[in-house]
């Protein structure tokens, strides 16, 4: 039993280092991210080929339990067994693609058991087994619900105990060998195939924890780089920001070359391939004019499929992002490798993410532009507000969090770029809707709850339609103003209560909290003037209250009512839905 052991152990081996062969290839670790029936299809390959070899490197049993140990084992006795590692490809194969590849896999290890016995009646069994077991470890152990995410290597011990488990409970049922052979071989092979599938896991879960780690690195690159092409893109999309930014693209990234577009031109490159993709000349490649085209993002994985015009460029694996602003491809980003294989998932995340980001950045300096255009002094004010403390106190939290919890920095990201996308449609729009106002109060408390957690407890109690419309950052400007000034240093038991009504024709606004009110000697000027004093100037609300009587009338502006309980402002305005969603003419 320990020569057999040995053996067994000697098979696994083989398994195992393909399994770390294959995790260095970066064309299988892609598929382990990729939910697609395509991706499926291709691991069912793999591991019916891993089930074959391990079929064929068995270790043939007599009935007398007399061992023939070949090389290559291409045909067995019909009243021989096999011992081999075939279930521990079919179990992996369930745990890492689910029942689909584990069911498909299992066909293909049983159907080709079958045939090294020549189809012999005593060999049936091995087909139902295999499927059987390949199906259990799709079902029982696969993530359905994260792609990117596979079971630990214990987990992975006691399945292939199980799985294993089952092969020899259908052995000792309909095997001609039956409890002979199951007795002399049930314990090697068990031990080994579970200590097989969990180092096998093993491997695949160091990988995935070096994805990590390159994640975390990236995301704060991603951070500080943010932080330093901010101020470019106000000035457009022109040379000059362009070549600012791809420098420091390639500074805080792995690409070997960095580039930016318009519709027509190179606007700047930086890396390999500088010799002949010079800003100023047109675009050079036939992939990056497929992307502004389509408006979609385009992989390339080799040199064929950049198009580049020069024969002798050296750029062979390709990123391009469109950058979209008010839904019009103004440009592209591109990102090059001059070595194909290391475009991994990673990558291609990280550039749909920097692709985002630097389309917010213009439409956000676009809307600067725009906003300094505006007459009305009091809604330019307003709308070309952007709070840099805000921004870098955001960032600076995220960059901490992300130490530690990869999963809420990247939520914390899409709430930061939430909200200040909804700064750019209250850049262009009069009115917005409330759920347009909804999220990015929201986004603006979650990034504030995750900087001071426990600190604030905030309500909505909304009774009107989600189209009902307002003047955009009308309860943003309130509940921050809420959530700066009205708990002074008190650390616990903070609320602010928001409530949005509909009575008649009217919809009543209500921020109200239980701090510890407002001085009288100033409450009668917020929103009249600008108010200077130690925790601020009032300016927010007195550019939503002039807002709010240039739109509405006098009778709308803010009504605010303070003591030592507590602040309530209130506001009442016309009940208007956005055009579409009623008949009225929401502009009377």
């Amino acid at each position: 039993m320990i020569y057999l052991t040995v053996l067994m152990a000697e098979r696994v081996g083989l398994i195992i280092i393909l399994a770390f062969l294959l995790v260095s290839v970066p064309s299988f670790r892609r598929l382990l991210f990729n939910p697609s029936i395509r991706a499926k299809i291709e691991l069912t390959i793999l591991f019916s080929a891993f089930a074959i070899m391990a079929n064929m490197t068995g270790i043939e049993i007599s009935l007398d339990n007399h061992l023939r140990n070949f090389v290559l084992l291409t045909s067995v006795g019909a009243n021989d067994s096999i011992v081999n590692a075939r279930i521990l490809a079919v179990s992996v194969a369930g745990i890492i693609g689910g029942p689909f590849v584990g069911i498909a896999v299992g066909v293909v290890a049983g159907i080709h058991r079958m045939i090294q016995a020549s189809f012999a009646v005593q060999t049936w069994f091995y087909l139902p087994s295999s499927i059987l077991i390949g199906g259990l470890s799709g079902f029982l152990y696969h993530n359905h619900r994260n792609y990117f995410k596979v079971m630990t290597p214990w987990h992975g011990f006691i399945v292939g105990l199980l799985m294993e488990s089952i092969q020899m409970m259908f052995i000792l049922i309909f095997s001609p060998a039956g409890w002979h052979l199951v007795k002399y071989i049930a314990l090697p092979m068990i031990i080994v195939s579970a200590a097989g599938t969990s180092i096998f896991l093993s491997i695949i879960f160091m990988y995935l924890q070096q994805e990590a780690e390159v994640k975390a690195t990236q995301t704060h690159s991603v951070l500080e780089l943010t932080k330093e092409t901010l101020p470019y893109f106000r000035q457009g999309l022109n040379q000059e920001s362009a070549q600012r930014v791809v420098a420091i693209i390639k500074k805080y990234t792995n690409f070997d070359a960095v580039s930016i577009t318009n519709r027509d031109h190179i606007l700047a490159h930086v890396g390999a391939g500088s010799d002949h993709h010079r800003p100023g000349n047109p675009i050079e490649t036939s992939l990056s004019s497929t992307v502004i085209r389509t408006g979609q993002i385009k992989i390339a994985h080799k040199s064929e499929e950049i198009g580049c015009i020069d024969p002798n460029c050296p750029l062979e694996a390709a990123i391009v992002t469109p950058l979209h602003v008010r839904g019009t491809v103004i440009g592209t980003l591109k990102m090059y490798y001059t070595d194909r294989w290391r475009l991994t998932p990673v990558e291609i995340q990280l550039a749909f993410g920097l692709g985002e980001i630097l389309a917010n950045q213009i439409a956000l300096g676009e809307a600067e532009a725009q906003a300094q255009l505006v007459r009305d002094a009091e809604i330019k004010s307003l709308q070309a507000q952007v709070n840099p403390h805000f921004f870098f106190n955001a960032v600076n939290t995220i960059a901490a969090i992300m130490r530690f919890d990869q999963d809420k920095a990247r939520e914390l990201l899409l709430q930061l770029s939430t909200y200040f996308r909804a700064n750019l449609i209250g850049a262009r729009t009069v009115k917005v809707t409330v759920d347009q106002e909804r999220q990015q109060v929201q986004a603006y408390l979650d990034l504030e709850q995750t900087r001071f957690p426990d600190k604030y407890e905030v309500i909505l109690d909304e009774e009107v339609e989600s189209q009902a419309l307002l003047p955009p950052f009308t309860i943003q400007v309130l509940v921050e103003n809420a959530l700066k000034h009205a708990f002074g240093t008190r650390k616990t038991g903070n609320k602010v209560k928001i409530c949005l009504a509909k009575e008649g024709d009217r919809m009543r606004i209500t921020v109200a909290d239980n701090g510890v009110g407002i001085d009288p000697a100033v409450i009668n000027q917020l929103g009249q003037r600008v108010v200077e004093s130690a925790h601020g100037s009032g300016t927010a609300l007195y550019n939503l209250n002039q807002r709010l009587i240039g739109l509405y009338g006098p009778q709308s502006a803010m009504k605010i009512d303070s003591g030592q309980y507590g602040t309530a402002v209130k506001i009442v305005i016309p009940y208007q839905l956005k055009k579409g969603e009623s008949n009225e003419d929401i502009d009377r």
